[in-house]
C-alpha cells in the first residue's frame, strides 16, 4: 500500500483524512466560500449537496431548480442550485463548484438517531470525478488530484 501512496503523491494527488462515524459513513471537513462545514462522503450521490437552511451560512447564490432530489428514503424533494462556489477539502480546491440545495433534515435525523453528529451536506460523485478520486477505505483516506490552474 505504501507504493500506491507514493505513486499518488508523485502524480500530484492530495491526501485527505476521513473519519468513520457511528453510521459507518465517512465524514470529512470542507470549506465552501470560506465557511467550514462537516460533510458525508457519498459515492452514490450524483451531486454534492448542502441543506436549504444553510444558504446564508455558506454565502450561496441560490436559484430555483426543476430537479427533484431523492435519497436516504426520501423522494421527489424540491431543490435549488448554486453555481460557481469555491470548495476546499484539505489542500485540494476548486473554484467552479456546483451545489444542489435541498432539505437534509431526514439525513440528519437518521444520523442523530445513530448517535452521530449532524452534517452540513454531502460530497458526492461530482467532486470525486473532478478530483479523479481514490478512496482507501482501510485507512480512511481520500486522495484527490490537484487541479491545474
Amino acid at each position: 500500500m505504501k507504493n500506491i501512496q507514493k505513486i499518488l503523491k508523485k502524480k500530484k494527488y492530495i491526501k485527505i483524512k476521513l473519519k468513520r462515524i457511528a453510521t459507518n459513513h465517512l465524514e470529512l471537513k470542507a470549506t465552501i466560500n470560506g465557511v467550514k462545514g462537516r460533510f458525508i462522503l457519498d459515492t452514490g450521490a450524483s451531486n454534492s449537496c448542502v441543506g436549504l437552511d444553510l444558504i446564508e451560512h455558506f454565502k450561496l447564490d441560490a436559484q430555483e431548480s426543476e430537479t427533484k432530489a431523492a435519497g436516504a428514503g426520501a423522494t421527489d424533494m424540491e431543490t435549488q442550485q448554486s453555481e460557481n462556489n469555491s470548495l476546499k477539502i484539505g489542500d485540494w480546491k476548486t473554484k467552479q463548484f456546483h451545489l444542489v440545495l435541498f432539505n437534509l433534515s431526514h439525513v440528519n435525523t437518521a444520523l442523530v438517531q445513530h448517535k452521530a453528529k449532524e452534517v452540513h451536506g454531502i460530497i458526492g460523485a461530482d467532486i470525486l470525478q473532478k478530483g479523479k478520486a481514490f478512496i482507501d477505505y482501510n485507512k480512511n483516506i481520500l486522495y484527490l488530484k490537484k487541479i491545474k490552474k
